[in-house]
């Protein structure tokens, strides 16, 4: 999330913003001469900018001889921007809707299965749990393995946080505006995300819950 705001910070600067859509509109990669001439600035203020798109990720770099020619005397190739193919998203809170479209075209795909997308949500959960033991490095343990599942759910954008009692709740639902219309079908599919991921990391104390509250995601995880 942290990336995505930055990168999108950047086009809030005006000539910055202007290089960019100058850019994106082409058709071919630009070279920072056509970027200065197209916004009406000089060169070195161009590459200037054009290099903080890049460094982002908005943009994406190549080195090209404009006159086609090779050899000596063909002169340096030029450097050219072209835009990044890079998906950038902010939402405040944090959303994850492709998530749960990747949970529901999957389910379109499952034969011969008589609850396509409970073993679809089942899969994401094992992906997001392989995702666990890998951050986790070495540590398998229970402790270590919970908290990295809590920071793998924070990227998540789920924000778990501890209540009193010492249970793991979530803040954010990432599928709010699709929960809101399809409470069973999504709630349900989020449960079995997650109990999925909680059995394959063999977190035995843990047990994922549906305990919807105003302003809080419908799972929890009760101490067992």
């Amino acid at each position: 999330m942290t990336d995505a705001v930055d990168a999108v910070a950047l086009l809030g600067e005006p000539v910055r913003r202007q290089l960019y859509d100058y850019v994106a509109a082409q058709p071919d990669s630009v070279s920072r001469e056509q970027a200065a001439k197209a916004v009406g600035i000089k060169r070195p203020l161009a590459a200037f900018h054009l290099d903080k798109l890049a460094e982002e990720g908005l943009l994406e770099v190549e080195f090209r001889r404009l006159s086609g020619r090779a050899g000596p005397g063909a002169g340096r190739p030029a450097k050219l921007y072209k835009r990044s193919s890079r998906e950038v998203r902010v939402s405040l809170p944090p959303r994850e809707y492709e998530l749960a479209a990747r949970v529901f075209a999957q389910a379109l795909t499952v034969q011969d299965s008589p609850d396509p997308v409970r073993d679809s949500a089942r899969a994401l959960g094992k992906e997001i749990a392989a995702e666990v033991r890998g951050r986790a490095g070495r540590n398998k343990g229970t402790k270590n393995l919970t908290r990295t599942a809590e920071e793998v759910l924070r990227d998540y954008g789920f924000e778990p946080f501890h209540d009193e009692e010492g249970n793991i709740r979530l803040r954010n639902c990432p599928f709010h505006m699709l929960s809101q219309q399809y409470t069973q079908l999504v709630c349900g599919m989020n449960l079995d995300v997650m109990k999925a991921m909680v059995d394959e990391l063999g977190l035995e104390r843990l047990e994922a819950r549906l305990e919807p509250q105003p302003g809080l995601c419908c799972v929890a995880f009760r101490r067992a």
